[in-house]
């Protein structure tokens, strides 16, 4: 924790919304450090292959933040010529991240409420739709999703959360932009909405399954990707993992 600057204290991890969320369910007596310390092995993970863009939801933007200022303080301690004197390249040690966070769809909520995140740790598995879900599945859990009783469909109104949720996940599904998702729907009541909304979902959702069989049915072609993968990134891992090793003055094992 020596690596964050004096304008970024402890407590400023206290305030990362999955610490505060998950505290508050848990309650404060319950709550281990590995919560709070959570946000910096994000950040490792992210620093450690050298990433250029991180695509994260709205709820993650902080930890991101985080791990950019994690990488601009080691840059700025160990980098540069204080590297170059060392032996080492010179310049900065880890990369910058920068988020990628989509116009639409940055933060899908839940199918049972509009007001929490759609999460697969949720506890009840009709709150969110799965990638593997049947048709079946998919038409029974947006049949009794939340809705409301106003008249009309529409983005952007704070008293319907769960229409706005719904439109956006329409909207993501298709492709089509806001514009022209809230013209369509506009006069549509929940029933006719619901049902070209689970139409979108099962075409959307089909390729992705389809492959995903295809890819499952040949483990060989599957073991053969991940191998290849944990050679990618063992080398960039290594890499790293020696030029921090260097700039700090350790010896290399």
């Amino acid at each position: 924790m020596w690596l964050l600057s004096s304008a970024t204290p402890l407590g400023w991890l206290n305030r990362m919304i999955q610490f505060k969320e998950k505290s508050r369910k848990a309650g404060d007596e319950n709550v281990g450090v590995a919560l709070l310390t959570y946000p910096v092995l994000m950040g490792s993970d992210i620093l450690l292959y050298q990433s250029d863009l991180v695509p994260v939801g709205e709820d993650q933007k902080q930890h991101l933040e985080l791990t950019r200022e994690l990488a601009e303080r080691v840059n700025y301690i160990y980098g540069g010529r204080k590297w170059k004197k060392l032996g080492g390249r010179g310049g900065s040690i880890f990369k910058v991240p920068e988020a990628l966070i989509p116009p639409a769809g940055a933060r899908v909520m839940s199918l049972t409420d509009g007001l929490s995140k759609m999460s697969k740790s949720a506890p009840s598995d009709q709150s969110r739709i799965n990638l593997l879900d049947p048709k079946d599945v998919i038409a029974n859990k947006i049949k009794r999703c939340k809705t409301d009783s106003f008249p009309g469909l529409e983005f952007d109104n704070p008293e319907r959360p769960e229409c706005n949720n719904l439109l956006s996940v329409y909207q993501l599904v298709t492709g089509k932009t806001k514009e022209e998702v809230a013209l369509e729907c506009q006069n549509m009541n929940w029933g006719s909405f619901k049902q070209i909304l689970t139409d979108a979902l099962i075409d959307h959702l089909q390729p992705i399954q389809v492959r995903y069989q295809e890819i499952t049915s040949d483990p060989g072609y599957l073991d053969s990707v991940l191998s290849e993968g944990a050679r990618k990134a063992s080398e960039i891992a290594d890499t790293t993992l020696n030029n921090v090793y260097q700039a700090m003055g350790f010896l290399k094992r």
